[in-house]
């Protein structure tokens, strides 16, 4: 079952769609992912990436949620007002919101970054112990040098000149690109409890996956929480192509399980 709808915010009203999984039992609580869409993204996803995944994970038996941050997608707001903050600020309301519903595990609560949406849920889990897991797809992990770019140096000048410019019809200001600047997720890494995966395509052009390891082994200096990565041959950044994604979404979901701590199942996954 699919369900459409709005949370308010004081900045924005933001487009939510909510994925329950069938044939849950009467009492049981459900394993969470929500999904961090990446710059200038939406809930949808790069060629349907996000309705793809949520309709896989929820066909597992997890309860999804995808979302259109503020200025994006069919969300109100202008993108980038508020930076990483509001960003960060917006994926902790959502979590405010779908933590509020009975059916929610507290225990199983997932953030799925992809792309600046990686580097958001790193953000939003250092600030937010609800968070248990992490899954990043492609995630940036040096926000202002990854969007400066993507976005070309002449939109950089303009920015720095005029203190805004128009990037495919998005306002984007200089206290965003300052946002990005103060944005460090690798460092943040140290202080996120739970357990991490890394997904990267071997092939992505649009952030290479070289941050895929820099995440790894950042996660490794913790002393709590496990941490596990694959580069998928061939996958380019949005993942294209039905194999491949069913290889992404697969093996997220075999991580998933094999960290759930309420199954406890170890299914011979292996990295």
């Amino acid at each position: 079952m699919e369900l459409q709808r709005i949370v308010k915010t004081e900045q924005a009203d933001l487009a939510v769609t909510m994925h329950y999984p069938s044939g849950g039992g009467k009492g049981e609580t459900l394993p969470l992912i929500v999904f961090c869409h990446g710059f200038t993204g939406s809930r949808i996803g790069m060629d349907r990436l996000f309705v793809q995944a949520a309709r896989y994970f929820s066909d597992a038996g997890y309860l999804v949620v995808r979302f259109d941050y503020g200025g994006c997608g069919e969300s109100t707001g202008s993108y980038g007002d508020g930076g990483m903050e509001q960003l960060v600020k917006e994926t902790r309301i959502m979590l405010d919101y779908t933590l509020s519903f009975d059916c929610v595990d507290l225990s199983r609560v997932t953030l799925l970054g992809h792309s600046l949406g990686g580097a958001v849920a790193v953000q939003t889990a250092f600030r937010d112990r609800r968070v248990k897991h992490l899954v990043l797809w492609a995630p940036v992990a040096h926000p202002l040098a990854d969007i400066v770019r993507i976005i070309g140096q002449e939109a950089h000048r303009n920015i720095i000149a005029a203190g805004q410019t128009d990037y495919l019809g998005y306002t984007l200001t200089d206290r965003f690109l300052q946002s990005l600047a103060n944005a460090h997720p690798l460092q943040e890494t140290r202080q996120i409890r739970g357990d991490v995966l890394v997904l990267h395509g071997a092939e992505d052009e649009v952030i290479a996956s070289d941050a895929a390891h820099l995440y790894q082994k950042a996660f490794w200096l913790r002393s709590d929480g496990m941490s596990d990565k694959e580069i998928l041959p061939y996958a380019d950044h949005s993942f294209t192509g039905q194999e491949i994604r069913e290889r992404l979404f697969g093996l997220t979901v075999d991580w998933l399980r094999i960290h759930d701590p309420k199954r406890g199942e170890w299914n011979h996954y292996v990295i």
